[in-house]
């Protein structure tokens, strides 16, 4: 079989008709994501399984908004922004967004390295460093249409969460109780978790990322009108676009809410209630669910990672280009799109220069948080001011359900960023 055949059989696979949502969903639980579900199972058992039903109708609402708005428009978040906002608001809100890309990737492809040297036993700075020019390298050389395909393979990684639990007895029926009626005492720790799970859940570079990826999408598959233009196919590719982000990002809360549950019924159960990092989930699990179990973990933490990356440096890529009418496509070589490519490289390099400074990947992470935080509350009201207008939806304007699970998302944020501050304040 040569080449061009086996790739006319890849593009008719099925998976290669999923859209975003998928990919978009799964780079959610990036290392980070799985340290802090992890860390809120070791630390509150199965009372922290209830923020996975609630994170789910308002993490989609928000990424249906943005898919909504980047096929409708056949542009991304950003150069929507730009049309109806300030572009010195634009400018603020996109270059914090790549500080903390930068500092989620950090923390990101460090979880990575870790995790390779405990498994191989390979030095975990050279693991960093491999991983970081393999994501580049797959980026850079390899157009979109088949790099995106591999990724969707990647995301099946995920299924490893629920097959650890496969290896260890689960108390199904306090599971369900939990989840719906969990025993919460608020305090400083529980509010910190939350605050932590609601923001890794429903992250600002998502946003750029999803939108993004439909005008990608919408070019490669030459649906080259827009759908206020083609009013015939505007309703299917809605429905698509609702089916797809529903689907997607219930496969990621599922996932995280399995990572969670995984953690509550070893770690907290044994007593093991502070994970810092991915090795010390993934250590401490070795003893209690077997090898299997630890090399299922171990895994899913690398492959995610290489969704998770490319993911955080071409949302701020995309953002950043946008910003300055840059050419910028993943589709494009990287001659055609140098500066595109240049913030993929810049981003994923710097991130590589802190593994090798005095700055720890946790403290990397953190101050993601804080960013994303201060981030994303102005930029969903953003989101949902775009939707909602008829000079840039036209006749798809979001539906007032949409709207109101959206408002309601970003009131929860409001909260977890004042909430967050106040855990800084009375920490200091």
């Amino acid at each position: 079989m040569n080449l061009r055949s086996t790739w006319d059989m890849i593009k008719h696979h099925p998976l290669a008709r999923i859209g975003p949502g998928l990919v978009t969903g799964v780079a959610d639980d990036d290392p980070s994501g799985i340290v802090t579900y992890s860390q809120a199972g070791a630390q509150f058992g199965l009372n922290m399984l209830w923020t996975m039903p609630v994170a789910y109708p308002l993490m989609a609402a928000i990424q249906v908004l943005c898919a909504q708005i980047g096929r409708v428009t056949g542009r991304g978040l950003a150069a929507n922004i730009k049309i109806s906002f300030s572009p010195a608001i634009l400018f603020i809100i996109v270059t914090l967004l790549l500080i903390a890309n930068i500092l989620n990737i950090a923390a990101d492809i460090a979880a990575m390295g870790e995790v390779t040297q405990l498994v191989t036993g390979f030095d975990w700075h050279i693991m960093t460093g491999v991983f970081v020019f393999i994501s580049l390298a797959l980026q850079i050389f390899v157009p979109y249409h088949r790099y995106v395909f591999f990724l969707k393979w990647l995301t099946l990684s995920l299924l490893a969460y629920a097959v650890v639990l496969f290896t260890v007895h689960v108390p199904w029926k306090e599971v369900l109780w939990s989840t719906f009626f969990p025993k919460i005492a608020f305090n400083l720790d529980t509010t910190a978790v939350i605050v932590g799970i609601f923001g890794t859940t429903i992250s600002p570079y998502l946003f750029f990322w999803q939108a993004s990826q439909e005008v990608e999408d919408m070019h490669i598959q030459g649906k080259n009108g827009l759908l206020l233009d083609t009013e015939a196919v505007g309703k299917m590719e809605i429905r698509r676009i609702n089916w797809d982000t529903w689907s997607g990002m219930l496969y990621s809360n599922v996932a995280a809410y399995f990572i969670i549950l995984a953690t509550a019924i070893t770690l907290h159960a044994a007593g093991i209630n502070d994970i810092n990092t991915a090795v010390q989930a993934a250590t401490a699990l070795r003893p209690l669910a077997g090898d299997f179990a630890y090399l299922l973990f171990a895994l899913g933490i690398m492959s995610v990672g290489l969704i998770g990356v490319p993911v955080l440096a071409g949302s701020g890529a995309y953002a950043l280009s946008e910003v300055f009418g840059w050419r910028s496509s993943l589709e494009d070589s990287a001659r055609l799109d140098w500066r595109f490519y240049s913030v993929i490289a810049l981003s994923v390099l710097g991130a590589l220069v802190i593994q090798y400074s005095p700055i720890s990947p946790m403290k990397a992470l953190f101050w993601s948080a804080v960013i994303n935080g201060v981030v994303a509350v102005p930029l969903m009201v953003a989101i949902l001011i775009l939707a909602s207008k008829a000079s840039v939806m036209g006749r798809y304007i979001a539906p007032k359900s949409i709207l109101a699970i959206g408002w309601l998302a970003t009131a929860l944020m409001a909260t977890a960023a004042v909430s967050m501050f106040y855990c800084l304040t009375v920490k200091s």
